[in-house]
């Protein structure tokens, strides 16, 4: 039964409020784990507990590339399908199909992308604190950081779109977060304004916020990879104008010698 008007509408809005909501809360029951550690890290820095704070560090560093990383991309395996105009996909169907499909690249994915933020975070700790001459290189470090963050939404992007390995789907997710950097900012700035709404209304973290993130992430990487296919069909037509009009010059002199 379709309905119209103002029912309609009211309708559609409740589909979208319960897909949004139903992944969500798959996303976060599979990365249950990573969420503990990281809730337990907010009460223990809220105590000024330093030395369990560290050992959070270090536990949220081991199980996201177990938990995190796979869900997050079966997450971006349904919005994926709403982005480009399947919207009546079963949600928990095709979560579980992307999670098991893709676990082994996330997995993967996630070692590579854990082990450099453990680094860069290291790094920029140590130059901000501890040498008061470099805290600039500590900036850098930052900013790399950043954009490390918003590269993870491309590499999340790619798994799901892509049919390629996962040395080229890192290698990818970083040159595209470089060579787009308005998709970039928009992303960051989406996903900051996103959690900053979570913070104030915590409960948003579990029925919404991962899911709408993850939609816009995904937006934003689809229309990069739409533009970017548009500009290379327009050069291989560019090209193949090209290669039509020598042949056609050659053709004429051609028959002349041949005469």
């Amino acid at each position: 039964m379709e309905f119209k008007g103002a029912m309609g509408g009211l309708y559609r809005l409740t589909e979208w409020i319960t897909r949004f909501a139903g992944s969500n809360l798959l996303w976060v029951l599979c990365a249950s784990p990573f969420f503990f550690f990281v809730i337990v890290k907010i009460l223990v820095m809220g105590q000024g507990m330093t030395n369990e704070s560290i050992q959070m560090n270090w536990a949220i560093a081991i199980v996201a590339p177990f938990t995190f990383f796979p869900a997050t991309t079966a997450l971006f395996n349904v919005v994926r399908k709403w982005v480009m105009g399947d919207t009546d996909v079963p949600v928990f169907k095709t979560y579980f199909t992307g999670y098991k499909e893709n676990y082994k690249q996330s997995m993967i994915g996630g070692l590579f992308y854990t082990l450099l933020f453990v680094i860069m975070y290291l790094d920029y700790t140590v130059y901000m604190t501890q040498f008061e001459n470099l805290q600039l290189v500590g900036i850098i470090m930052l900013i790399l950081l950043l954009l490390l963050g918003v590269s993870m939404f491309n590499f999340f992007s790619m798994v799901v779109h892509y049919h390629m390995s996962i040395g080229m789907i890192l290698k990818n997710a970083v040159l595209i977060t470089l060579i787009r950097p308005f998709r970039v900012f928009s992303t960051l700035l989406g996903a900051g304004l996103l959690c900053y709404i979570g913070a104030q209304y915590p409960a948003l973290f579990f029925f919404f916020i991962g899911s709408v993130i993850a939609w816009f992430a995904f937006f934003n990487f689809y229309a990069t990879f739409t533009k970017m296919q548009e500009q290379m069909e327009k050069m291989q037509a560019a090209e193949a104008e090209k290669e039509e009009g020598e042949q056609e010059e050659l053709s004429p002199s051609s028959r002349t010698d041949m005469k």
